[in-house]
């Protein structure tokens, strides 16, 4: 508990320092909030009418003092280009961009963890070839322009894919709303047909987002193993005759486990800032695509919810991995 409440204690300045930086960066860039919303034909009394509602008239320190007493109450501020409070947009496409980000990421794991271990078991093979050739390409192309070839080919060609439009089925019902998650609420209220229609509507791009991950997992995971194998443990354990499966998996996976976990973390919380571009060509309604849109019209507000709700899930993705160490390898938590 002493070091769990350490690690709380540094998350602090890391978030100070994330609101200071992005109220700065948001207030630099070009474009006048004002003047966009205003309209190309309003006056110039008009446009120093919403300045002045804004607050963008007040010098920046006194916005800063502003914004940082409403995140003292728990508010993120309004987005002008929805009308609605920027907390609320954020919790309810939360869980669209969370889970196509975790499914992006399970079909990596799936892939990519068996993948690199029979690549450090059988050095020089077939397999250890593809598992060099998928990850070189998962690292070459970039994520926006695998989005697009897969839907060309898999929706305008093959047409095994609906249209790239939204969560769900335009003629499907949504299921009851229980955690945010389309996939798991469908399951809990025994909705198949919704199932069936968001199934069919994720499955694409979250494919996109599990090719771009799969490189640093699968390479992880091979370079892991292969210190795991070579080390003496592992060969005391083949000496002493015990299978090569248990040898392998029960000794030399779960000490190659650390370093796997760590990327799983470092790219789970990078596929949250790379889903925007995903969600932007598959027309995903999640907080990605929210705050690219509010950044084109220079609508502070949602940008800065977007980049500290990535902060704070990071922060808390880094604590878990940190105590997961732990459980791995209780020497972690020893000399902890």
């Amino acid at each position: 508990m002493r070091s769990l409440g350490k690690r709380l204690i540094t998350i602090v300045p890391t978030l100070i320092g994330v609101v200071i930086v992005t109220f700065l960066l948001t207030r630099v860039l070009p474009g006048d909030t004002a003047a966009y919303f205003a309209g190309p034909m309003a006056s110039q009394e008009s446009i120093e009418e919403i300045r002045v509602s804004l607050g963008l008239d007040r010098p920046l320190y006194e916005q800063f003092v502003h914004y940082i007493g409403d995140l003292a109450q728990g508010d993120l501020g309004q987005s002008l280009s929805t009308g609605q409070p920027v907390l609320t947009e954020i919790l309810t496409r939360l869980p669209a961009s969370a889970e196509l980000t975790l499914l992006g990421l399970l079909f990596a794991m799936v892939v990519a963890i068996p993948l690199g271990i029979l690549a450090a078991v059988r050095q020089g093979s077939i397999v250890d070839h593809l598992c060099r050739v998928l990850t070189t390409a998962g690292v070459s192309l970039p994520v926006f322009f695998t989005g697009l070839l897969f839907v060309y080919l898999f929706y305008y060609v093959l047409n095994w894919a609906p249209a790239p439009f939204g969560r769900i089925d335009i003629f499907a019902t949504p299921p009851q709303h229980i955690t945010g998650f389309y996939l798991i609420d469908s399951l809990i209220t025994g909705n198949f047909e919704a199932f069936r229609a968001s199934f069919a509507q994720i499955w694409l791009p979250a494919v996109t987002l599990g090719i771009f991950a799969l490189a640093p997992i699968a390479r992880m995971t091979r370079a892991s193993m292969i210190a795991a194998l070579s080390s003496e443990f592992v060969r005391t354990a083949r000496a002493g005759g015990l299978s090569p499966r248990k040898t392998i998996i029960t000794y030399a996976f779960r000490n190659a486990m650390l370093p796997v976990v760590t990327t799983l973390g470092m790219v789970f919380s990078f596929l949250l800032g790379a889903n925007v571009l995903v969600e932007k060509v598959f027309a995903w309604p999640g907080i990605g695509s929210f705050a690219v849109e509010a950044l084109l019209v220079s609508d502070f507000a949602p940008v800065q919810g977007f980049v500290l709700t990535m902060a704070i899930l990071y922060v808390v993705l880094n604590l878990l991995i940190d105590l997961l160490y732990g459980v791995i390898d209780p020497r972690v938590r020893i000399e902890a």
